[in-house]
């Protein structure tokens, strides 16, 4: 263990179990999680739908023959993968249309329960 990882090392106390080797993990986890958007953003996951389109197109093509690759090296006999159609830009604009929606009628939505509240209040009152 590191410097920081042995019991008592810190603080002249005994570390709980959990709380030990921190350090390392963290930078571990950072680095994974930096590397996973690295590579979303160099796949161009991260940018427009339209490269994210691309991105899916890609993936589609290249995970089939991986996949068997792999199943083939096991020993494993998997059914065929089905086939999807499947259009991220056309979900993302159902989404947005969605959300612009909502948000269009929340300020009519928020006066009807605010006169409806005010009637509550005052009944309550009475």
């Amino acid at each position: 263990p590191g410097r920081g990882c042995r019991p008592g090392a810190a603080g002249g106390g005994r570390q709980p179990a959990g709380r030990r080797c921190q350090g390392p993990r963290f930078v571990i986890k950072g680095g994974l999680a930096g590397a996973a958007v690295y590579v979303a953003y160099d796949q161009g996951l991260l940018g427009s739908s339209t490269q994210g389109a691309e991105a899916l197109k890609k993936a589609q093509a290249a995970l089939p023959p991986a996949i068997q690759e792999w199943t083939s090296y096991i020993g494993w006999e998997l059914p065929p993968t089905p086939k999807f159609d499947f259009s991220p830009s056309d979900s993302w604009n159902k989404g947005v249309q969605t959300v612009m929606s909502a948000l269009s009628v929340a300020p009519t939505r928020a006066s009807e329960y605010t006169v409806e509240g005010w009637k509550y209040v005052k009944d309550l009152i009475k």
